[in-house]
């Protein structure tokens, strides 16, 4: 299950993608997150994903 709470929610997905995961697609696959979810929460608090970047920023 991913953390509800936005901002400890970005943290969680920018520590797996650097540290698991290639980008925000291989991410939503391993667990089981809607990525247009996880874009939509992380866009209401200012952040989305940079592929080049493989971040939210």
């Amino acid at each position: 299950m991913l953390p509800k709470d936005p901002v400890i929610l970005l943290s969680y997905v920018n520590t797996q993608l650097r540290d698991q995961c290639s980008d925000l697609d291989e991410f939503c696959s391993s667990f089981g997150a809607d990525r247009r979810e996880v874009e939509r929460v992380l866009g209401e608090i200012g952040y989305e994903y940079s592929r080049e970047n493989n971040q939210f920023i």
